[in-house]
């Protein structure tokens, strides 16, 4: 799957890697402690030397797009993979390398447009809506999905589980842009919330789909 779809993965890798090249013509521009952790109301409350926040960052976030890339490939099921969605596996990581790069840097420069909060509930909440628009479409794999004992044995078990849960991820990802325009402080508690609506609910349909079919 790689040597198929080289050109998106150099330019998804390019894309990670952007950030770096920004931040290095921002180099004196920017502080001595870069802020790389923000607490529930948007406000930095962790920081790290120039040289971390502008390269490690992203190497972590470019090894972890190989990886999935890599993991992706060799998968035992991989002819169930349809190219659309590996390429979607390929575009989450540069997505965000550049939103943390948006975060970090302008909160390091105070740029007003920053808005931690709401950045951050958009780009959840896209998240959602894609990946649940992609659900139903996923076929029978070890490493998309809804992976989970009983839908790993049973196909029905599979396809059914997943167009349930394209249309929770797909509610959820709604509700998570919503909250990003409401006036909330603690909107953490809220994408939890969000989160576990997203993965309790779709593993409970499943189990019982499970039980009802074995009797």
């Amino acid at each position: 799957m790689i040597k198929e779809n080289k050109r998106i993965l150099m330019i998804t890798s390019l894309i990670i890697l952007l950030p770096v090249l920004v931040g290095l013509l921002l180099w004196h521009q920017l502080p001595e402690q870069i802020p790389v952790h923000f607490n529930s109301e948007g406000v930095a409350d962790s920081y790290q030397s120039k040289l971390w926040g502008v390269t490690f960052i992203y190497l972590v976030i470019f090894a972890c797009h190989w990886f999935a890339a890599i993991i992706t490939s060799v998968d035992p099921r991989r002819r169930n993979i349809s190219s659309k969605i590996y390429r979607l596996v390929l575009w989450i990581c540069p997505v965000i390398s550049v939103f943390v790069g948006v975060t970090i840097y302008g909160t390091a420069l105070n740029w007003p447009w920053v808005n931690i909060n709401f950045m951050a509930n958009l780009l959840l909440g896209v998240i959602f809506i894609v990946i649940g628009n992609y659900l139903p479409k996923c076929r029978q794999n070890y490493t998309i999905g809804i992976k989970l004992p009983w839908t790993l044995s049973d196909t029905e078990n599979w396809d059914r589980t997943h167009r349930f849960a394209g249309k929770i991820w797909m509610l959820c990802g709604v509700l998570e842009i919503i909250v990003g325009f409401l006036p909330i402080a603690q909107f953490e508690i809220v994408t939890i919330a969000l989160i576990l609506l997203a993965t309790i609910p779709v593993a409970v349909y499943s189990y019982l789909l499970y039980r009802k079919k074995m009797g």
